[in-house]
Protein backbone atom coordinates (compact mmCIF):
# COMPACT_ATOMS: atom_id res chain seq x y z
CA UNK A 1 0.00 0.00 0.00
CA UNK A 2 1.66 3.41 -1.02
CA UNK A 3 1.22 6.65 1.76
CA UNK A 4 2.18 8.75 -1.20
CA UNK A 5 -1.90 9.19 -1.61
CA UNK A 6 -4.10 10.69 0.94
CA UNK A 7 -6.12 7.83 2.97
CA UNK A 8 -9.76 7.69 3.16
CA UNK A 9 -9.83 9.73 6.48
CA UNK A 10 -11.44 7.33 9.80
CA UNK A 11 -10.97 10.00 12.47
CA UNK A 12 -11.78 13.62 11.81
CA UNK A 13 -10.81 16.75 13.79
CA UNK A 14 -12.48 19.85 12.99
CA UNK A 15 -11.87 23.16 14.50
CA UNK A 16 -11.43 21.72 18.07
CA UNK A 17 -10.99 24.37 20.96
CA UNK A 18 -9.99 23.24 24.61
CA UNK A 19 -9.33 26.07 27.44
CA UNK A 20 -8.45 25.30 31.05
CA UNK A 21 -9.15 28.66 32.46
CA UNK A 22 -7.58 31.32 30.73
CA UNK A 23 -4.73 28.88 28.96
CA UNK A 24 -6.10 27.69 25.30
CA UNK A 25 -4.61 24.31 24.84
CA UNK A 26 -6.23 23.36 21.39
CA UNK A 27 -6.87 26.47 19.69
CA UNK A 28 -9.30 25.30 16.52
CA UNK A 29 -7.01 22.29 15.28
CA UNK A 30 -7.91 20.86 12.10
CA UNK A 31 -6.66 16.52 11.79
CA UNK A 32 -7.56 13.98 9.84
CA UNK A 33 -5.90 10.49 10.31
CA UNK A 34 -6.81 7.52 7.37
CA UNK A 35 -7.82 3.98 7.31
CA UNK A 36 -5.24 2.05 8.63
CA UNK A 37 -2.52 5.27 8.66
CA UNK A 38 0.14 5.50 11.08
CA UNK A 39 0.86 8.80 12.39
CA UNK A 40 3.22 10.28 15.36
CA UNK A 41 2.19 12.96 17.09
CA UNK A 42 5.22 15.45 18.46
CA UNK A 43 5.07 18.53 20.49
CA UNK A 44 6.77 20.10 23.03
CA UNK A 45 5.43 19.56 26.53
CA UNK A 46 2.73 22.04 26.81
CA UNK A 47 1.86 21.99 23.18
CA UNK A 48 -1.76 19.20 23.05
CA UNK A 49 -0.94 16.43 22.45
CA UNK A 50 -2.35 14.61 25.25
CA UNK A 51 -5.24 17.50 25.79
CA UNK A 52 -5.86 15.73 22.60
CA UNK A 53 -5.80 12.14 22.58
CA UNK A 54 -7.82 12.05 25.80
CA UNK A 55 -10.14 13.81 23.56
CA UNK A 56 -10.31 11.13 20.77
CA UNK A 57 -10.63 8.77 23.65
CA UNK A 58 -13.24 9.99 25.16
CA UNK A 59 -11.84 10.55 28.92
CA UNK A 60 -12.34 14.70 27.87
CA UNK A 61 -15.16 16.74 26.48
CA UNK A 62 -15.33 18.80 23.48
CA UNK A 63 -15.35 21.93 24.18
CA UNK A 64 -15.58 23.84 20.49
CA UNK A 65 -15.78 22.06 17.50
CA UNK A 66 -16.44 18.55 16.02
CA UNK A 67 -14.60 15.11 16.57
CA UNK A 68 -15.84 12.03 14.99
CA UNK A 69 -14.01 8.46 16.08
CA UNK A 70 -15.22 5.55 15.07
CA UNK A 71 -16.68 3.55 18.25
CA UNK A 72 -14.16 0.57 17.85
CA UNK A 73 -11.30 2.48 19.66
CA UNK A 74 -8.73 1.55 22.03
CA UNK A 75 -5.95 3.50 24.04
CA UNK A 76 -2.77 2.43 25.37
CA UNK A 77 -0.87 4.16 28.23
CA UNK A 78 2.26 4.89 29.23
CA UNK A 79 1.26 3.24 32.55
CA UNK A 80 0.45 -0.43 32.08
CA UNK A 81 -2.93 0.01 34.54
CA UNK A 82 -3.45 -3.57 35.06
CA UNK A 83 -5.43 -5.00 37.85
CA UNK A 84 -3.08 -6.46 40.57
CA UNK A 85 -5.98 -9.27 41.85
CA UNK A 86 -6.11 -10.64 38.31
CA UNK A 87 -4.23 -12.87 36.26
CA UNK A 88 -2.71 -11.89 33.25
CA UNK A 89 -5.11 -13.21 30.59
CA UNK A 90 -7.68 -12.27 33.11
CA UNK A 91 -6.65 -8.15 32.83
CA UNK A 92 -6.81 -8.96 28.78
CA UNK A 93 -10.00 -10.60 28.99
CA UNK A 94 -11.35 -7.83 31.14
CA UNK A 95 -15.12 -6.45 29.68
CA UNK A 96 -14.71 -9.08 26.23
CA UNK A 97 -17.94 -10.32 25.79
CA UNK A 98 -18.50 -13.84 24.76
CA UNK A 99 -17.93 -17.13 25.73
CA UNK A 100 -14.45 -17.14 24.15
CA UNK A 101 -13.26 -14.32 26.00
CA UNK A 102 -10.30 -16.54 27.73
CA UNK A 103 -9.01 -17.86 24.19
CA UNK A 104 -9.24 -14.47 22.68
CA UNK A 105 -6.98 -13.05 25.39
CA UNK A 106 -5.02 -16.11 25.30
CA UNK A 107 -4.07 -15.42 21.97
CA UNK A 108 -4.07 -11.73 22.06
CA UNK A 109 -1.15 -12.62 24.50
CA UNK A 110 0.86 -14.89 22.29
CA UNK A 111 0.43 -12.10 19.18
CA UNK A 112 2.45 -9.93 21.70
CA UNK A 113 5.46 -13.12 22.84
CA UNK A 114 3.34 -13.66 26.20
CA UNK A 115 2.09 -16.80 25.98
CA UNK A 116 4.29 -18.35 28.51
CA UNK A 117 3.10 -15.60 31.10
CA UNK A 118 -1.04 -16.10 30.95
CA UNK A 119 -1.22 -17.46 34.12
CA UNK A 120 1.15 -14.96 35.95
CA UNK A 121 0.20 -12.16 38.77
CA UNK A 122 1.22 -8.83 37.03
CA UNK A 123 3.20 -7.70 39.61
CA UNK A 124 5.62 -10.63 38.25
CA UNK A 125 6.09 -8.74 35.16
CA UNK A 126 9.11 -6.66 34.08
CA UNK A 127 8.08 -3.36 32.75
CA UNK A 128 8.21 -4.54 29.10
CA UNK A 129 6.10 -7.23 29.84
CA UNK A 130 3.35 -5.24 31.22
CA UNK A 131 3.33 -2.71 28.62
CA UNK A 132 2.95 -6.29 26.19
CA UNK A 133 -0.06 -7.03 28.10
CA UNK A 134 -1.94 -3.54 27.63
CA UNK A 135 -1.25 -3.63 23.86
CA UNK A 136 -3.03 -7.17 24.23
CA UNK A 137 -5.71 -5.67 26.10
CA UNK A 138 -5.90 -3.37 23.14
CA UNK A 139 -5.77 -5.06 20.45
CA UNK A 140 -7.64 -8.42 21.54
CA UNK A 141 -10.77 -6.01 20.94
CA UNK A 142 -9.86 -5.76 17.30
CA UNK A 143 -9.76 -1.56 16.81
CA UNK A 144 -10.23 0.09 14.19
CA UNK A 145 -8.31 2.99 16.17
CA UNK A 146 -5.75 2.50 18.82
CA UNK A 147 -4.40 5.08 20.51
CA UNK A 148 -0.36 5.23 21.98
CA UNK A 149 0.05 7.92 24.80
CA UNK A 150 3.78 7.21 25.21
CA UNK A 151 3.90 3.93 25.88
CA UNK A 152 7.64 3.12 25.49
CA UNK A 153 8.65 6.32 28.14
CA UNK A 154 9.06 4.36 31.14
CA UNK A 155 11.59 1.47 29.41
CA UNK A 156 15.03 1.05 28.97
CA UNK A 157 16.45 2.06 25.28
CA UNK A 158 16.88 -1.75 24.45
CA UNK A 159 13.56 -2.45 25.86
CA UNK A 160 11.82 0.10 23.99
CA UNK A 161 13.67 -0.59 20.50
CA UNK A 162 11.79 -4.09 20.68
CA UNK A 163 8.41 -2.66 21.83
CA UNK A 164 8.68 -0.04 18.53
CA UNK A 165 9.46 -3.56 16.50
CA UNK A 166 7.07 -5.58 17.92
CA UNK A 167 4.34 -2.55 17.31
CA UNK A 168 5.66 -2.17 14.12
CA UNK A 169 4.83 -5.54 13.30
CA UNK A 170 1.63 -5.81 15.17
CA UNK A 171 0.58 -2.91 13.02
CA UNK A 172 1.52 -4.33 9.81
CA UNK A 173 -0.87 -7.23 10.74
CA UNK A 174 -3.70 -5.91 11.90
CA UNK A 175 -3.95 -2.54 9.89
CA UNK A 176 -5.92 -0.49 12.32
CA UNK A 177 -5.31 3.43 12.58
CA UNK A 178 -2.80 4.08 14.77
CA UNK A 179 -2.06 7.30 16.51
CA UNK A 180 1.09 7.38 18.52
CA UNK A 181 1.61 10.43 21.02
CA UNK A 182 5.82 10.55 21.64
CA UNK A 183 8.72 13.52 22.46
CA UNK A 184 10.93 10.70 20.43
CA UNK A 185 11.62 11.65 16.98
CA UNK A 186 13.42 8.58 16.13
CA UNK A 187 10.52 6.70 17.51
CA UNK A 188 8.10 8.73 14.90
CA UNK A 189 10.27 8.04 12.16
CA UNK A 190 10.71 4.48 12.13
CA UNK A 191 6.89 4.05 12.83
CA UNK A 192 5.19 6.59 11.45
CA UNK A 193 3.65 7.14 7.58
CA UNK A 194 3.25 10.67 8.95
CA UNK A 195 4.07 12.71 11.19
CA UNK A 196 2.66 16.13 12.97
CA UNK A 197 4.12 18.26 15.17
CA UNK A 198 1.78 20.32 17.72
CA UNK A 199 2.60 24.03 18.47
CA UNK A 200 0.74 26.07 20.80
CA UNK A 201 -2.53 24.04 20.19
CA UNK A 202 -2.08 24.19 16.11
CA UNK A 203 -0.35 21.90 13.87
CA UNK A 204 2.86 23.77 13.18
CA UNK A 205 4.74 21.42 10.63
CA UNK A 206 2.92 18.29 8.74
CA UNK A 207 5.13 16.07 7.68
CA UNK A 208 4.49 12.60 4.98
CA UNK A 209 7.48 9.91 5.74
CA UNK A 210 7.90 7.82 2.92
CA UNK A 211 11.33 6.19 4.31
CA UNK A 212 11.71 2.42 2.88
CA UNK A 213 10.40 -0.11 5.70
CA UNK A 214 12.35 -1.40 7.58
CA UNK A 215 13.63 1.96 8.30
CA UNK A 216 17.36 2.19 9.41
CA UNK A 217 18.61 5.28 11.43
CA UNK A 218 22.06 5.42 9.51
CA UNK A 219 20.15 5.87 5.94
CA UNK A 220 21.37 9.32 4.65
CA UNK A 221 16.92 9.96 4.02
CA UNK A 222 16.06 9.10 7.68
CA UNK A 223 18.64 11.29 8.79
CA UNK A 224 17.78 14.37 6.54
CA UNK A 225 14.32 13.73 7.85
CA UNK A 226 14.88 13.89 11.49
CA UNK A 227 16.95 17.08 11.29
CA UNK A 228 13.84 18.53 9.44
CA UNK A 229 11.35 16.81 12.19
CA UNK A 230 13.80 18.17 14.95
CA UNK A 231 14.01 21.94 13.65
CA UNK A 232 10.14 21.54 14.11
CA UNK A 233 10.64 21.01 17.42
CA UNK A 234 12.94 24.33 17.71
CA UNK A 235 16.12 21.68 18.42
CA UNK A 236 18.77 22.54 16.45
CA UNK A 237 22.16 21.15 15.68
CA UNK A 238 21.46 17.81 16.28
CA UNK A 239 22.30 14.80 13.88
Amino acid sequence: MSYERRLEPLIRVEGLSRRYGAATVLDRLDLTIGHGEFLALLGRSGSGKTTLLRILAGLDRVEEGKVSVPRNAAVVFQESRLLPWKRVWENVALGLPGPDAHDRAMAALEEVGLGHRTHVWPLTLSGGEAQRVGIARALVRQPEFLMLDEPFASLDALTRLRMQAMVGELWRKHRCAVLLVTHDVDEALLLGDRAVVLEQGRIGMELQISLVRPRRQDDPDFVSTRRALLAALDVHDAV
